[in-house]
């Protein structure tokens, strides 16, 4: 099976260098438009499919993302797997700013955004007991070149679009939460939904406002950091190809074979108009 690696770029992160007959192109879903036009091309000989999550130009609220069309977006187009790169701030006093942190789990706390492609007529549960992909996020760590990588982590996704207050930054990390960001959820719930291979890439900004020497969360320094940060993010991204290669060989994390015992909707129960929109993305099994 033919790769195609697909590419949500966080905040900083709005396009990518170098793709091979690169061009813009609109994707319309069962769910709506994506954040922006997709840009599509080959680099190093592996397609690729890149979507900036906020839109070019910062356009929309991590509340506002539409993140079951971004997903599906990319699903139809034919991609295989998703990387995912996002600004987070730190809970860890050694996980510092410019510092990539492989994410390994979630605590989600959004409360305010459409969470599955599945409902009242079909009804599917996946597991996220594990909701990265394991060989998807070491091939990540292995390009990252130039900047301190960290293997595991856990995410906690708030909704936002304000920064924590005090008390809830030293809560989520009594939790045991390393990172904190506002976009990974419920990103990685649907792409497990798709049978997406998804990894996801926290670039820390900032150290919250939990840490007594930093205080609160700047935007002007995290802009800054982002900025810095951009280019190693970009020169991960042109590792990959090389070091997935063309070629797409089962997940051995089962990550493409989620929905195989997931839908609980009997077969004559199921709505068909909620079945014309699941086609997109679970074709395999309906």
């Amino acid at each position: 099976m033919q790769r195609m690696i697909g590419v949500i770029g966080g905040s900083g992160l709005y396009g990518i260098d170098g793709f091979e007959g690169a061009s813009w192109i609109k994707v319309k879903t069962p769910w709506g438009a994506p954040s922006d036009q997709i840009l599509v091309g080959r680099l190093n000989g592996v397609a690729m499919a890149f979507l900036p999550r906020h839109g070019r130009g910062h356009r929309l609220s991590p509340t506002d993302v539409p993140y079951r069309a971004n997903i599906a977006a990319l699903k139809i187009l034919g991609c295989t797997e998703v990387i995912s790169v996002s600004a987070c701030g730190s809970l860890r006093a050694d996980y510092a700013p410019g510092d990539f942190v492989i994410v390994d789990q979630f605590i989600d706390r959004t409360f305010a955004r459409e969470k599955s492609f599945f409902g009242a007529g079909c009804v599917a549960h996946v597991s996220v007991a594990h909701p990265t992909c394991d060989r998807l996020g070491a091939a990540c760590a292995g390009q990252a070149q130039g900047v301190r990588v960290h293997r595991g982590g856990t995410y906690l996704a708030m909704e936002g679009p304000q920064f924590s207050t005090l008390a809830e930054s030293r809560m989520y990390r009594s939790w045991g939460a390393d990172v904190i960001g506002m976009t990974n959820m419920p990103e990685a719930k649907l792409a497990r939904e798709a049978e997406l291979c998804y990894a996801s890439v926290a670039m820390v900004t900032d150290f919250d406002c939990w840490h007594e020497d930093h205080g609160a969360v700047d935007v002007s320094a995290v802009i800054a950091t982002l900025t810095a940060n951009s280019g190693h993010a970009k020169a991960m991204i042109a590792g990959l190809p090389g070091a997935l290669g063309p070629e797409q060989a089962a997940c051995p994390q089962g990550c493409d074979h989620a929905l195989d015992h997931a839908i609980m909707t009997a077969p004559e129960a199921r709505d068909p108009e909620l079945l014309k929109k699941l086609r997109s993305i679970a074709g395999r099994v309906l």
